[in-house]
């Protein structure tokens, strides 16, 4: 694959994981566990902060191992996320956990990307739900990760009037 887009992609997947970063380093502890919106399927802990959070670091790590068979999450995280039954952590995890799994997945994303061939990019990822190229499921993983981030910004904003600052390019 060409250098040129996968520096394109990285910079901007890498801007996407930065600036949601910057909203999970921006969350005061007093909304950590906040509600973002009333209530997902009758269960209020599935629309918390911190929990979105959580899902969205989860399948990154997923989105870029590029299917299920196999996947396993970095400890102290499992593979609760991907019951049926939609089971949730028996715990809230810390920002600092979250913000090691963010810099655990910011570091896979970028690996993949620079090993990225174009057979790799062209390869069907089977989920569930939908099947993909691997290159489609890159866009659809930053699509994933930039709608969570612009949630997470928004309840910061209205919450605590703070705000997660914009990323043109990933970071160094």
């Amino acid at each position: 694959m060409e250098p040129i887009y996968k520096t394109g992609i990285w910079q901007q997947f890498g801007a996407a994981i930065d600036m949601f970063e910057n909203a999970v380093r921006a969350c005061p502890d007093e909304l950590w566990q906040v509600r973002m919106w009333p209530v997902v399927d009758g269960r209020p802990e599935l629309a918390e902060f911190w929990y979105i959070t959580y899902h969205t670091l989860f399948w990154l790590d997923l989105y870029l191992f590029g299917t299920e068979e196999g996947f396993t999450p970095p400890t102290p995280f499992t593979l609760d996320e991907l019951d049926p039954a939609g089971l949730i952590p028996e715990r809230v995890y810390s920002k600092a956990e979250l913000l090691d799994y963010l810099a655990y997945g910011r570091r896979k994303c970028q690996t993949i990307i620079a090993e990225l061939t174009a057979e790799r990019a062209q390869q069907i990822c089977p989920f569930p739900r939908r099947e993909m190229s691997f290159a489609e499921l890159l866009l659809y993983n930053m699509r994933h990760v930039q709608e969570h981030g612009a949630q997470l910004s928004m309840v910061l904003g209205q919450g605590a009037g703070l705000e997660a600052r914009w990323v043109a390019k990933a970071k160094s």
